[in-house]
This record gives structure tokens, C-alpha cells and sequence, in this order.
């Protein structure tokens, strides 16, 4: 049978991949602690200047705060080693997502999800203990890396693990326990405020995590990509046991070896493929666009006026009503992927936009600069959770993570420059928002470009669809999505071609 039919079988979302994406899905609570510890731990008090002492020992902080700004006097001249901090933990998720998705591809999603994890863990701990800024700094730079890492498998698991009914839905669980790890944050920051302390109670639930993620198995989705059909087959009659579905005798169509070898190829593929090439590149200044909005206003939220800590989980809170409509629109045939992504990604550069034009005298009106800052969230919020499904969508499994990688690695550069975007106010107070909004029109107007994916049948390999030899007919279950071939190109090698419906076939009305 097909792998899809095969997880229709088994269960496309039975008790057992619901306990396994359950614990992925909880694994977003501690990397949205690890991806915000600096706007905590680097928070910084005002303070005073005493002119006739020099070096640090003339700053005198007038608030009670414990952190790297207090602890090693990071103001005036120095003030920029924090917005550095977390550039770098950025660069390293971004370095990850470059060595980490395409090691995946070729080695396994469950090794270098355990792998990273551990060191993650590890290098965590590394943080709270560093002795100078120095190391903190490298610290920072360590866990991005391998945060970027498990953050590409962790997403691709969750979403290899089900059948591709429930992709959407399991993506949408991810980014909003992200979200609720960022509130969660405020209120452990607001409870524990001696930074070091903090710093190591976010990274001790890592410890946990990797117990419990010991016994996860590999991707049966990315066993089959690679023609390991036979352990694919063994996981999906497992699976099929702890869902108490009778699947003893499962067997699954076997691809053409050749063709599947010369399916995969990572990052190579994405450059020489015409069409992926051209999608990738739209893909990723839509990943860039809406990780600067995002992480922007985000990180922004600790030099917002009120308590920091509230900010923080305000800004968190904010983008839960965006997922339920990410879940609404991305399903409506009128809306769908393409247009719900550029529509949420247009309407925040929008919000930014009216908060440039806004009096600056408006601060106690109901709206003010801080609601269309956090309703502006909401819009990015949603935007990127549906890009992540989108993109995911638009890769076939073989190089679904190189594909993911690339996109997450220009999502990574909005992400380094993000915690500088805050610090442009000091040029003119409009102008992070202006950056902003022009980010947010532009990725959507662009967005507009790709394929709708919303009905399409999963690609797993670079392998064409199977032929009618009679008819020279696609012979897949969805044909009606397709219009009629006459025949397979001859110019061409079948494994240039992708089975997702966008490349040698044109979409049609069902």
C-alpha cells in the first residue's frame, strides 16, 4: 500500500503518536525559554553616573535587579554586548539549521535530535555558571546551535509521525505551546529573579526531556524516503500495536532504488531543481520577513514601559487567538495556505504602519502604539505558524529537513538582527516599526508567488508518480487534483521531478 494508506491503517493520530507529539510538543516550552532567556537575564536598570569615578565602579544601578547588565556593568560604551548575546544565540541557531536539517536527511531525524538535545542540556547549564561575559556570550552561541537543530527535527517529527491530515494540526500545537512557553517565562522570571538561578530552572526541564525522548523511534516517513522500507514497516506495525489496530500483515509499495537514490541530495537539490529553486528563494524572505517582525517585537517587549515581566507574558498570551485562526483560514479552499500566510503577513506590516502614523500624544487612548504593537504579534504569529506547515507542505520528505534547513537559516539572519531592530528608536522613535511594516508587505505580496499546497497530495521522494503505461496517465489516488498528461517528459530524468502536483502538472478546480 502507499505510506499514507499505511498510516490510515495504523492510525494517522492514535494514542501512541499522540503521547510522541505530545512530548514534542511540549519540548516548545523549554526552547521558547531558551530563545528568550536574554530579555530576562539581560535586562537593564536605569542608572546613575558618577562622573568623578572612572570605569565600572562609577555606574551606580538605582533599581534592585540582578543580571549580566548588573552583574558585569553593561552600559554606555558596553551596553551592545547584550543585544550581541542574543544576535549570537541567533547566528547559532541559524549555523544549526544549516548542518543540522541536511544531517538529518542523510542520517536519521532520531540520532541528531538526541544528539543535540543533550548538548543543548549541557551547554545550558554552561550559561548559568559562566564565570565572565566572555564565555556567557560562547555559551549563548552553543545552545543556538544546537537549538536551531532540534528545533528543524523536532517540527519535522511531529509532523512525520502522523498521517499529512493532521500536518496542520500538529504544526499549530508546536507554535502555540511556544507561544505559552513565552508567558510561562515571564511568570518563572517574575518568581525567580537572581539571573544565574533562572537560567539554570529554564534549562533543568531539558534533563527530562531527553529521558523521556530516549525511547521515541525514528521517522517512518524518512525511512521510506531513503528505501529502508522494511524498518518503516516494522515502526508502522508497532505504532499500529499500541493504537490496538490489527496492521500484522502491512506491507508497502517499494519505490525504484535508482530512482529514490537520486531523489535525495539535500541542498544540491534545492539549488539544480528549477522549481524548488525558485520556491526556496520566495521562501526564504518570507521565513526572514517574519522572524524579524517577530523576534522584534518580541524582545522588545523588555524595554516596553511597565513591568517587564508582565510584557513578556503579554507577549506571549497575545499570539494564542492566532492559532485557531490559522487553523479556520488554512483549511477554507478560498484562503488556504497561500493566501491565509500573505494576508496575516500584510495585515502586521499594516498594524506597524499605523502605529508609525499614530500621535505620539495617544498613549492612554484605547488604541495606542503598545495595542497595534501586540496586535501586530497576533498577525506574525499567525503568519509564521503557517509558513512552517506551508514549507513543509511544498518539500517531499526526502529533503524536507535540507528544505526546512535553508528556510530556517534566512529565518535565523531576521532573528540576529531582530534584538538591534528595538534599538533604532533611538534614531527616530518610528523607525523599528517602519522596518517592520515594510518586512511584513513585501513577504506577503511575494508570498503570493508559490503554490497552493491545500489538497495536494504529499510528495515522499523526488520519484515521479506512477504511469499508466496504456494512457500515460498519473496513477495516483488524487488524480482528479491533476489535469491529463499525454506523457512523461523525455527531455528530462524522472527523478528531476517532484510528486507534489506543483512542478510537471498543473493544478486544477476539484
Amino acid at each position: 500500500m502507499e505510506l499514507e494508506d499505511a498510516f490510515r491503517a495504523v492510525g494517522e493520530f492514535g494514542p501512541y503518536q499522540r503521547r510522541a507529539v505530545g512530548l514534542l510538543v511540549l519540548l516548545q516550552l523549554y526552547m521558547a525559554g531558551q530563545a528568550m532567556l536574554l530579555v530576562l537575564v539581560g535586562a537593564a536598570p536605569d542608572f546613575l553616573v558618577d562622573q568623578t569615578a572612572a570605569g565600572p565602579g562609577g555606574v551606580r544601578f538605582t533599581e534592585d535587579l540582578d543580571s549580566i547588565v548588573t552583574e558585569w556593568s553593561l552600559v554606555q560604551d558596553e551596553a551592545y554586548k547584550v543585544s550581541l548575546a542574543g544576535s549570537l544565540f541567533f547566528a547559532g541557531v541559524l549555523v544549526g539549521n544549516i548542518v543540522f536539517g541536511p544531517l538529518s536527511d542523510s542520517i536519521g531525524r532520531r540520532p541528531v535530535f538526541l544528539t543535540v538535545l543533550f548538548f543543548e542540556v549541557l551547554f545550558g547549564f554552561l550559561t548559568a555558571v559562566a564565570p565572565s561575559y566572555e564565555l556567557f556570550a560562547l555559551s549563548r552561541l552553543l545552545v543556538g546551535l544546537m537549538n536551531g537543530g532540534m528545533g528543524l527535527v523536532c517540527f519535522a517529527l511531529t509532523q512525520e509521525y502522523v498521517g499529512r491530515s493532521y500536518w496542520a494540526m500538529t504544526g499549530t500545537m508546536s507554535n502555540c505551546a511556544f507561544a505559552v512557553g513565552i508567558a510561562l517565562f515571564g511568570l518563572l522570571g517574575f518568581c525567580v529573579r537572581p539571573w544565574r538561578t533562572l537560567a539554570a530552572t529554564t534549562n533543568s526541564p531539558g534533563v527530562l526531556f531527553f529521558l523521556l525522548a530516549v525511547v521515541l523511534p525514528e521517522s517512518p516517513r524518512w525511512l521510506y524516503s531513503q528505501g529502508r522500507v522494511d524498518e518503516a514497516e516494522e515502526i508502522l506495525r508497532y505504532v499500529a500495536m499500541r493504537n490496538g489496530c490489527p496492521a500484522s500483515n502491512l506491507k508497502l509499495r517499494r519505490a525504484d532504488p535508482a530512482l529514490q537514490r537520486k531523489g535525495g541530495g539535500g541542498l544540491l537539490r534545492l539549488v539544480s531543481h528549477p522549481v524548488l529553486r525558485w520556491r526556496t528563494m520566495l521562501l526564504m524572505y518570507t521565513w526572514y520577513a517574519c522572524s524579524l517582525v517577530y523576534y522584534g517585537l518580541t524582545l522588545g517587549a523588555g524595554t516596553t514601559s511597565g513591568s517587564r515581566y508582565g510584557n513578556v507574558v503579554m507577549y506571549g498570551l497575545v499570539e494564542l487567538p492566532a492559532y485557531p485562526l490559522c487553523m479556520y483560514f488554512i483549511n477554507k479552499p478560498w484562503a488556504g495556505r497561500r493566501r491565509s500566510t500573505a494576508g496575516f503577513l500584510c495585515l502586521a506590516g499594516a498594524s506597524c504602519l499605523c502605529t508609525v502614523i499614530l500621535p505620539e500624544d495617544s498613549a492612554g487612548a484605547l488604541i495606542n502604539s503598545r495595542s497595534l504593537a501586540l496586535m501586530g504579534k497576533l498577525l506574525v504569529s499567525a503568519a509564521f505558524n503557517i509558513i512552517y506547515i506551508y514549507t513543509a507542505e511544498l518539500y517531499p520528505t526526502s529533503i524536507r529537513n535540507a528544505g526546512l534547513g535553508v528556510c530556517s537559516m534566512a529565518c535565523r539572519v531576521g532573528g540576529i538582527l531582530a534584538p538591534f531592530v528595538p534599538s533604532m528608536r533611538v534614531v527616530h522613535s518610528s523607525l523599528p516599526f517602519t522596518v517592520f511594516c515594510l518586512s511584513g508587505l513585501t513577504a506577503g505580496c511575494l508570498t503570493l508567488l508559490l503554490p497552493e499546497t491545500l489538497g495536494s497530495p504529499s510528495g515522499e521522494t523526488l520519484e515521479p508518480p506512477p504511469l499508466d503505461p496504456a494512457s500515460g496517465r498519473v496513477l495516483h489516488p488524487k488524480l482528479h487534483l491533476y489535469e491529463k498528461t499525454s506523457r512523461w517528459p523525455t527531455d528530462r530524468h524522472p527523478g528531476d521531478l517532484q510528486t507534489d502536483g506543483h512542478s510537471s502538472y498543473r493544478q486544477t478546480a476539484r
